[in-house]
């Protein structure tokens, strides 16, 4: 993340925002690990006003080829910024347009801090229910062994063509360094 030379002001402001800003709907859903999210008109439904009271804006704009630059700029001239790289699956405008989409949500939520999507491990698509500790390492010996070939190998190699994060695929299945690597190899 870069920012200007004093974040002083913006500090104050980013602070504002967040005693003002709403709970964000989380109303679309992915299929793939039956969860639910906030898509990017939600949540720019539910910032840009309390963003405009304190006196905040969110700008994004495409940096290089594959590349989004998300900066938070306050009234004052102070500013925070930071650029994500995400290079869509195929080379059609409807990758692009999904990537850059991907892109701009997970951007904001990022530099605003929000909770945009119900982390739970994995836990609700395997049953369990509960929200665990992220790094618990006793519940990492309970998760399946994602296999190479198997159903769940192929549904995450097109989840991750649609340009999503293998954390995901991580917290729901134990993953060998060998089946990693195929499976980052069949989605590229």
């Amino acid at each position: 993340m870069q920012t200007s030379e004093s974040i002083k002001q913006i500090s104050v402001a980013l602070l504002g925002f967040h005693k003002e800003v709403p709970t964000i709907s989380k109303e679309s859903k992915n299929p793939f690990f039956k969860s639910s999210y906030a898509d990017l008109p939600t949540i720019l439904k539910a910032i840009n006003p309390v963003l405009q009271r304190n006196g905040l804006v969110v700008l994004q704009f495409p940096e290089g080829e594959s590349g989004l630059t998300t900066r938070l700029l306050h009234s004052s001239g102070e500013w925070m910024e930071s650029t994500y790289t995400m290079k869509p699956v195929k080379a059609t405008p409807q990758d692009a347009g999904s990537a850059i989409t991907y892109q701009r949500r997970y951007a904001i939520g990022a530099i605003l801090n929000l909770d945009i999507d119900n982390d739970d491990d994995g836990n609700s698509a395997s049953g369990k229910g509960e929200k665990q500790p992220a790094n618990n390492t006793s519940n990492m010996s309970e998760l399946p062994w994602l296999n190479e070939g198997s159903e769940e190998f192929k549904k995450a190699v097109t989840y991750l063509k649609e340009g999503k994060k293998i954390s995901a695929i991580e917290a729901k299945f134990r993953i060998s360094k060998k089946v990693r690597e195929i499976l980052l190899t069949n989605a590229a």
